[in-house]
């Protein structure tokens, strides 16, 4: 990295201790005249000895420096940061160098790192613990080395500034590889046992086995062989996945590190990543008072890669959301018929009312599939033992939400869609789950 060169001097413990000492006669001979005329002098020797100092220490003509960051930051892990030292000069120098890190990321290791290159380049590094998704500002990077007296250190600040965006954790999502393994193993046809319901693409015929359903049976290929045949169904490709991810007040709640709308995110990532790995598309909304967010669903790598960019600023807003704009713009931008997962949360009746009443215009063009995160600590109050009359009204206002919530699942079950209301920690596991059973039973 080339770089302006702004040098400062700085004076070490050293010189303070030794200017330090040149009060003592001050105070213990004061009256006498000369006792200043001798104190001034030698703070006057110090200085010039300091001074000089900083000239005899390393010239810095042969050093570059440079930061070297990973290509995505990821929430709820540690990020590698690096910094090269490049000393070309055969004068062996040790530095002192501090980086200026984005103070929102936690610091886990030293504040200051050492490096003594000579001929070579040497790389030290930290590590920064992301909490939250978003873009994060690195200053510059500031080197001190000592001079021979160590009176003085002289002090580089290198011109460093960069942006550094946290994406949501990647890593959360390729754990559901073995899914998409099984995904990619259903596509290409070899799990071909009859399902209940399974597939709707033609794949081959056989031999009527007993347990196969009537309705698979060929009529014609059987009075052309003189016995039973069954038609074989491979599972479809192709298929639409469609996200709508809340973003309203609801999803600020926070559980462990992360709050429900990186869960949310986390999920929608996982489902992503195993569509994709299964030949579908997939496709992303995001709103609250209005639709912020729209990928229409599309396949491949590109498209992932495109949903990742628009998940990793994403914040969640103490707004309420609107279930009708979101419901509106999806239909008037996405005509074929698609998998419409909705990742939101709910606790009264009427903000559930008004999500059935507009999940249920997705009815019957497309299938909807509420996802709700399920609360802990909701759960954990209704299952203690009340010592109060407090903890008895508490535990009645908790066993009505959760029973509101079941009520709204329940509701959109019977309208002919599908519900999940799972906890944080197995919000994708489940998810994914789902939408296998989903093609599996040939349901889009």
């Amino acid at each position: 990295m080339s770089f302006r060169r702004i040098v400062a001097m700085v004076f070490t413990r050293r010189f303070y201790f030794l200017l330090a000492l040149g009060v003592i006669p001050l105070l213990t001979a004061w009256a006498w005249h000369g006792t200043r005329w001798l104190v001034l002098l030698y703070n006057a020797v110090l200085l010039a000895a300091a001074w000089l100092d900083y000239f005899q220490a390393a010239d810095l003509a042969g050093v570059r420096v440079k930061r070297l960051l990973t290509k995505r930051f990821m929430i709820g892990a540690e990020n590698d940061v690096q910094i090269s030292v490049i000393n070309r000069a055969p004068r062996k120098v040790t530095f002192t160098i501090r980086d200026e890190y984005p103070p929102e990321l936690e610091l886990r290791g030293p504040r200051s790192l050492n490096a003594t290159p000579r001929r070579n380049e040497i790389i030290v590094g930290y590590r920064l613990f992301a909490a939250a998704r978003g873009d994060y500002n690195f200053g510059d990077i500031v080197l001190r080395w000592p001079a021979p007296w160590n009176l003085v250190v002289r002090q580089l600040r290198v011109p460093a500034a960069a942006t550094v965006k946290v994406y949501p954790n990647i890593n959360e999502a390729k754990k559901h590889e073995l899914f998409a393994h099984r995904n990619r193993l259903l596509q290409a046809g070899l799990r071909r046992t009859a399902f209940r319901g399974q597939g709707r693409e033609f794949e081959s015929l056989r031999d009527y086995v007993r347990g196969d359903e009537l309705r698979h049976i060929s009529w014609t290929a059987t009075a052309r062989r003189g016995k039973l045949v069954t038609r074989q169904y491979q599972i479809e490709r192709n298929q639409s996945i469609v996200v709508m991810l809340d973003a309203g007040r609801l999803m600020t709640s926070r559980i462990e590190q992360l709050s429900k709308l990186d869960h949310a995110i986390n999920a929608a990532l996982s489902i992503g990543y195993v569509a994709t790995q299964g030949g579908d598309n997939i496709g992303l909304l995001a709103f609250t008072r209005q639709v912020s967010t729209w990928l229409p669903p599309k396949r491949g790598h590109a498209q992932m890669n495109a949903i990742l960019e628009a998940l990793y600023n994403i914040k969640p807003q103490m707004i309420e959301p609107s279930y009708a704009r979101a419901f509106q713009y999806f239909q008037q931008n996405c005509k074929r018929r698609s998998l419409v997962i909705i990742l939101t949360d709910l606790v009264d009746r009427d903000a559930s009312a008004e999500l059935l009443a507009h999940t249920a215009t997705l009815l019957p063009r497309h299938l909807p599939l509420i996802v709700t995160i399920g609360d802990k600590d909701l759960r954990s109050l209704v299952a203690q033992v009340p010592r109060e009359v407090a903890d008895v009204y508490k535990q009645s206002v908790a066993e009505e939400l959760l029973q509101q919530r079941e009520e709204a699942l329940a509701r959109i079950t019977e309208l002919g869609g599908l519900a999940l209301d799972v906890p944080a920690g197995q919000l994708a596991f489940q998810l994914v789950n789902k939408y296998l059973e989903v093609k599996e039973r040939g349901l889009l």
